[in-house]
């Protein structure tokens, strides 16, 4: 449904000389003015080496900040541009005011950094005055940056429509992976789904009943579950005030005869916090001064079993509060089975978002999974089932 850089590199005509603009994510954290994280930046490389190597002029945009369509040197990529090249181990050029004539002059293979997408204010509306200024100063298009692809921007969307658009490495990546999970996936699926509340993941929940064959509802949203079907939750985190909503996503459950995982035995404790006072109880023992703050071991190894009968998983968000031990146990157990299904050869498993990452990470296996995607909210969209702009465009 879209053309990657096998398609770029193999046109007739060669890549040598030629500039190409490359959306990529380098929106990373800084510290002190150095970079703490470059997983995005080493994200970024198979593409830029790829392209760079193939004799193009390799051209990067990004966004980073929320500059607010000002110049504001504070947001400026120069230091990110500066430690890209040091990832990547090769010359990495940075433009603050790019122009056609600028990147004439510019050698073939290298590759260049153009200054901050969002210090143009047409950047984030989509304005097609900006799109043709920038197309212009390049002969094709490559969108690498799936993070980014749930906005509708100049750089993210626009270009597509104006360049011939390909996807880079990262993005192929990231669409088969998103393809086979829930596209076209191998049954029986299953979906864990955790976090704190109900309400920031409506849709999610929505979308996946009618898609997937088992739904593990785990985070403090089980327990808005656990109280819709009458179980006292105690002072646990929940939002009574959705119990309407929770009844109506199990009844679609049972109408898609997708099966619904709801823990029955748990971890409480009087206080939230590391290490604290805890036990683990029955849903129905749960006293009215006590919070849930984990699954317990009966309903992991129960969850464990479900995922030994499924083919593919997709996983957003822990189960327990994962942060402070130990009520990091369930998540990190499950994590642990899936990782072990997939090195089997059994589970196709993709993961996303951040507490996602951070938790499989915190598990030590997310190097295990099949794809663990970083996009944060363009993997909660897709989760959604929305239509991803940055996506679309490619497909078109």
């Amino acid at each position: 449904m879209f053309k990657t850089l096998d398609d770029l590199i193999s046109d007739r005509h060669g890549l040598a000389g030629k500039p190409v603009l490359v959306r990529e994510d380098l929106n990373v954290p800084i510290h002190e003015g150095q970079v703490s994280d470059d997983t995005r930046l080493r994200s970024a490389m198979p593409t830029l080496a790829e392209l760079a190597d193939h004799g193009a002029k390799v051209l990067v945009l990004a966004h980073f900040g929320r500059p607010n369509g000002k110049v504001d040197p504070e947001f400026t990529l120069r230091p990110i541009a500066e430690a890209l090249g040091e990832v990547m181990g090769r010359h990495v050029g940075f433009l603050a005011s790019p122009d056609r004539h600028a990147i004439d002059v510019l050698e073939p293979g290298s590759i260049t950094v153009l200054e901050n997408s969002r210090y143009y204010p047409g950047e984030e509306k989509n304005d097609p005055v900006l799109t043709k200024q920038i197309a212009s100063l390049g002969d094709f298009y490559v969108n690498d940056a799936f993070s980014a692809a749930h906005r509708a921007h100049v750089t993210t969307e626009g270009l597509a429509h104006l360049l011939p658009a390909f996807a880079g490495r990262a993005m192929e990546a990231e669409l088969k992976a998103l393809e086979a999970a829930l596209g076209k996936p191998e049954h029986p699926v299953a979906a864990v789904v955790g976090g704190a509340k109900v309400s920031t993941k409506l849709d999610v929940l929505t979308h996946l009943v009618g898609k997937v064959d088992h739904l593990i509802i785990g985070g403090g949203m089980a327990n808005t579950f656990l109280a819709a079907r009458g179980v006292d939750v105690g002072k646990s985190l929940c939002e009574h005030d959705l119990a309407d909503t929770a009844n109506a996503i199990l009844d679609a459950a049972d109408k898609a005869n997708c099966i619904v995982h709801l823990p029955y035995d748990v971890v409480v404790a009087k206080e939230f916090g590391a290490n604290v006072p805890c036990h683990t109880a029955n849903v129905h023992e749960v006293a009215a001064d006590e919070m849930i703050l984990d699954i317990g071991a009966s309903a992991v190894e129960a969850l464990s079993d479900v995922l030994k009968t499924c083919r593919t998983l997709v996983w957003n968000g822990p189960l327990g509060a994962f942060e402070y031990p130990p009520f990091d146990t369930a998540t990190v157990a499950l994590a642990r089975t899936a990782a072990a299904l997939t090195r089997e050869g059994t589970l196709v498993s993709v993961a996303g978002g951040g507490d996602t990452v951070a938790a499989l990470n915190h598990a030590g296996v997310a190097d295990d999974f099949s794809f663990v995607s970083t996009a944060g909210g363009a993997f909660l969209e897709w989760m959604e089932g929305k239509v991803l702009p940055g996506v679309k465009a490619l497909e078109a």
